[in-house]
């Protein structure tokens, strides 16, 4: 996967590039049935990933085996409008055909894997807002390559806290393919054991930003557009089942909250935003299978996660496609201000 590969710097950003990169304006790649795939950054493609860990004085080394996956050799398949039109109208209801979708936290992981299903699903076009450059240019490149250059797709360059980047990349957007139909609000961070007594406050205020905050500079954004346009729109908002519960046995205070407020942030938006016909729905995942989970370190915490999941497992990276489909699609109209947990029955107990 991208996200265990290392990317071989080749320049040094001079000051004014620093200088210019703080400005609100956003970096963007667009690919269509018509533009050459940019070159992207050297990949050097490695066996295994030494991890050396500092605690207490000491030196823990440790390493991680690359895995074998190519992901640029997959294929991506669109949904067609002749294929289309032969599906039984339940079916059609859930496709998400002709619609505009606007991925946050698209370049990897749950994102990046959404991004794909909601172009089998029909989507006329993919925007993936991310704040790795690097990551986010060669994902883009590599979806509209495994849809075979069929599928238009745009990135930008987007912090989700950065409030001038989240509006000049929706006025791109706006000027390009109108109001978007699909908001799915990925991007996200997590720190988890660490406790509350000995918090760092920065460390707290990042989280919250970026996981709460950004959540609602997109949907205020995105539901700004939709509202203006006079057009239906769903927004899904990806939270957490650490939302809901306290998660054991690691201590993550400042995650939980955050999560907590992204699915009240849902219900509310749900609640004002009914009239426009604007639906709000959060997802929230249990323990997922994820790059940021892969670690050795968390090895004994993720046998216990298991062991407290009546399905014995973590979720995988596509276990969240369906029902992000089935909440952007037609087929949940009448569904708004929802949280759905889909963590392989973690919560029950």
């Amino acid at each position: 996967m991208l996200a265990r590969s290392l990317v071989r710097a080749t320049k040094v950003a001079s000051p004014a590039q620093i200088a210019r990169a703080s400005m609100p304006k956003v970096a963007r790649a667009t690919f269509t049935a018509t533009t050459q795939r940019r070159t992207p950054p050297e990949i050097i493609a490695e066996k295994e990933v030494p991890q050396s860990s500092y605690s207490g004085g000491e030196v823990q080394r440790s390493t991680l085996i690359v895995g074998e996956e190519n992901v640029a050799s997959e294929k991506v398949s669109p949904l067609t409008q002749s294929v289309y039109n032969n599906m039984p109208k339940t079916m059609q209801s859930l496709s998400l055909m002709g619609k505009t979708v606007i991925v946050t936290g698209g370049a990897r992981g749950l994102g990046n894997s959404i991004a794909k299903a909601c172009i089998e699903a029909g989507a006329r076009n993919v925007v993936l807002f991310d704040a790795n450059q690097e990551l986010g240019d060669i994902s883009a490149a590599e979806l509209h390559e495994q849809t075979g250059n069929t599928i238009p797709i745009d990135f930008f360059k987007v912090d989700v806290r950065d409030a001038g980047a989240v509006e000049s990349g929706m006025k791109a957007v706006l000027e390009k393919y109108g109001a978007p139909d699909v908001l799915i609000n990925s991007a996200g961070i997590a720190d988890s054991n660490i406790p509350a007594e000995t918090y760092d406050l920065e460390m707290w205020r990042r989280l919250i930003d970026i996981n709460l905050t950004g959540s609602f500079m997109m949907s205020q954004a995105v539901g700004r557009a939709a509202i203006a346009a006079g057009k239906p729109c769903s927004i899904i908002l990806v939270a957490s089942m650490s939302g809901s519960i306290v998660n054991y046995p690691q201590e993550q205070s400042c995650y939980n909250a955050s999560k907590a407020g992204v699915i009240q942030l849902g219900k509310s938006l749900a609640a004002e935003w009914a009239k426009f016909d604007i639906r709000v729905n959060c997802i929230s995942p249990g323990y997922m299978d994820t790059a940021l989970n892969n670690v050795p370190a968390l090895d004994a915490q993720k046998k216990i996660w298991k062991s407290l999941t009546p399905q014995k497992r973590l979720g995988a990276v596509n276990d969240l496609n369906g029902l992000a489909i089935l909440l952007a699609s037609d087929a949940s109209a009448f569904m708004t201000g929802s949280n759905v947990i889909i963590d392989g029955g973690y919560t029950l107990y």
